[in-house]
C-alpha cells in the first residue's frame, strides 16, 4: 500500500496474482514515516487517531461489505465457528474499533517521558527518556480489528505500524488500512505511518519476518503455528504473544462457590481468547465436594480429565497427554486432581505457557507461595484469568500479552512500545 487508494478499490475481489508492492519497499517507506512520527506532537497524533475513528464509522458500509466477502470465503472453506467469530465485523464492532481509537487518543503520550535522572560528581547530568522503537511489525491472523488496534497503539507511541494480516481477512484489512492511511494523511502525517502487506503468501510472511534493515520489533498475534514460524524464520527482534494455556487451581482452603464462579467466567465468558482458562486443577481434599457442582455449572463445556477426576465425575472424558498442554480456544477444559499445592505448581511448570495462572484460596501462605513460585507473566489470586488484559489493568489498551521475559512481559501497552535513551548534559567535562 504505497499510496492512499480510493476506498472503492477494496470492494473489488483481491487477486493474489496481481503484483503488489515488494515488502522491502513497504518497509523502507515505513522507516521513513517512523522518523517523522518520532518527532510528531501529541496533538498531531491524537488528531490522526480521532480522524481515523470518525472515518471508520463514516465508511462502515464499505468495511462491512469487504468483511462479508471474507466471512463468505471462510464459511465456504469450512472454517470453525471460533475462526468466523474472530473474523466477523458488525456495526457494533466497528463502533468499538472507533471507540478504541478515541480511547488511545485520550491516553498519556509516553514519548519524551523522563523515567529517571541523576547528577554525577563531575557535574554531568544524566537522564533516561522514552523514545519510540521505530517500525513495529505485526503479523496476525483472522482478526481485522487488530488492524486498527495495532495502528492506534503504534501511532500514539510514535511508531510506524507495518502490518501483515492473514489471507482470510485480506479484504477487511485492506479496507480498514485505507481508512487509516487516509485519516493520517488528512492531518499532515505520512500515510505510510501504516503499511499493510497485500501479499498473503507463506513466502511473503517469512520475508516479512526478515526485514532487518527496517523492522525494529516484530509482534505476532496468533496461534502456535504462527509462533513456531516466527521462532524458525524471524531474523528481526520479536516479542512473543504466545499461547494462553491458563490454569485455575482450586486449593484445599478455597471458597468453593467463589471457585465455581471464577472457573465458569474464565472458561465461558469468551473462550476464544488467550486469557481464558484451559485447565482446572483441584486439591484432592475438596475434589469430591467441588467437582460435581463445578461440572454442573460448566454445562456445555467439553470436560476431559485424569482418572481421579473421572472417578468423581463420570461425565468427564479421559484426557490425552496432549490435552494438558493445549490452548483449546473453545468450550473445552482439562480437569485434574492434585494431592498438594506443590503438585499444582509442578503441573503448571510442566504444562503452562507462561501466560496467566490463578489460585483460589483463603490461605494467605498458599497464595504467597503460588505467586512467588509460579513462573508466568501474570499470577492471579481469587479472580478470573480474564482480567489479564491491558484495558482491565488500566493501560487503556494493549498490543498483545507477552509470554517472554525480554523486553516486555504481560499486557503490552504504550510504554512497552517505547525504548529509552540516555541524555547526557555537561558543561565541558572531559575524561582523564
Amino acid at each position: 500500500m504505497g499510496r492512499c487508494p480510493s476506498l472503492s478499490r477494496h470492494l473489488e475481489h483481491y487477486d493474489p496474482n496481481v503484483t503488489t508492492t515488494p515488502i522491502p519497499e513497504l518497509g523502507r517507506r515505513a522507516k521513513e514515516a517512523s522518523r517523522v512520527l518520532a518527532t510528531a506532537s501529541s496533538e498531531q497524533k491524537d488528531a490522526a487517531l480521532l480522524a481515523a475513528a470518525d472515518r471508520l464509522v463514516a465508511d462502515r458500509d464499505i468495511i462491512l461489505a469487504a468483511n462479508a466477502q471474507d466471512v463468505a470465503n471462510a464459511v465456504e472453506a469450512g472454517s470453525t465457528d471460533t475462526v468466523i467469530d474472530r473474523l466477523r465485523l458488525t456495526e457494533a464492532k466497528i463502533g468499538g474499533m472507533a471507540a478504541g481509537l478515541r480511547q488511545v487518543a485520550g491516553l498519556a503520550d509516553p514519548v519524551g517521558e523522563v523515567t529517571s535522572g541523576w547528577v554525577r560528581p563531575n557535574g554531568l547530568q544524566i537522564s533516561k527518556v522514552r523514545v519510540p522503537l521505530g517500525v513495529i511489525a505485526i503479523i496476525y491472523e483472522n482478526r481485522p480489528n487488530v488492524t486498527s488496534d495495532a495502528f492506534a497503539l503504534c501511532l500514539k507511541s510514535g511508531n510506524a505500524a507495518f502490518l501483515r494480516g492473514s489471507s482470510g481477512a485480506i479484504q477487511s484489512n485492506l479496507a480498514i488500512a485505507a481508512v487509516l492511511r487516509s485519516a493520517v494523511e488528512s492531518v499532515g502525517l505520512p500515510a505510510d505511518s501504516v503499511q499493510l502487506v497485500e501479499d498473503v503468501s507463506r513466502e511473503a510472511a517469512v520475508e516479512f519476518m526478515q526485514q532487518r534493515d527496517f523492522v525494529d520489533c516484530l509482534i505476532p498475534r496468533g496461534g502456535r503455528s504462527l509462533i513456531e514460524s516466527i521462532l524458525a524464520n524471524a531474523t528481526v527482534p520479536f516479542v512473543i504473544d504466545g499461547d494462553g494455556n491458563c490454569h485455575i487451581y482450586v486449593d484445599e482452603s478455597a471458597d468453593l462457590d467463589m471457585a465455581t464462579n471464577i472457573i465458569v467466567n474464565a472458561k465461558t465468558q469468551r473462550p476464544s481468547v488467550c486469557n481464558a482458562a484451559e485447565s482446572m486443577l483441584v486439591h484432592q481434599a475438596v475434589a469430591e465436594k467441588f467437582l460435581p457442582s463445578a461440572v454442573a455449572a460448566l454445562e456445555g463445556v467439553e470436560l476431559v480429565g485424569d482418572a481421579r477426576a473421572q472417578e468423581i465425575a463420570p461425565s468427564i472424558a479421559a484426557a490425552s497427554d496432549d490435552d494438558w498442554g493445549t490452548e483449546f480456544l473453545d468450550l473445552k477444559l482439562s480437569v485434574g486432581v492434585v494431592d498438594s499445592l506443590d503438585d499444582a505448581i509442578a503441573h503448571i511448570a510442566t504444562h503452562g505457557s507462561g501466560h496467566s495462572e490463578a489460585i483460589v484460596t483463603t490461605d494467605l501462605t498458599a497464595a504467597d507461595r503460588f505467586t512467588k513460585e509460579v513462573d508466568a507473566a501474570a499470577v492471579v489470586v481469587n479472580a478470573s484469568t480474564r482480567f489479564v488484559d491491558g484495558e482491565e489493568f488500566g493501560f487503556g489498551a494493549e498490543i498483545g500479552i507477552s509470554t517472554q521475559k525480554l523486553h516486555a512481559r504481560g499486557p503490552m501497552g504504550l510504554p512497552q512500545l517505547t525504548t529509552e535513551k540516555y541524555i547526557v548534559q555537561g558543561d565541558g567535562q572531559t575524561r582523564g
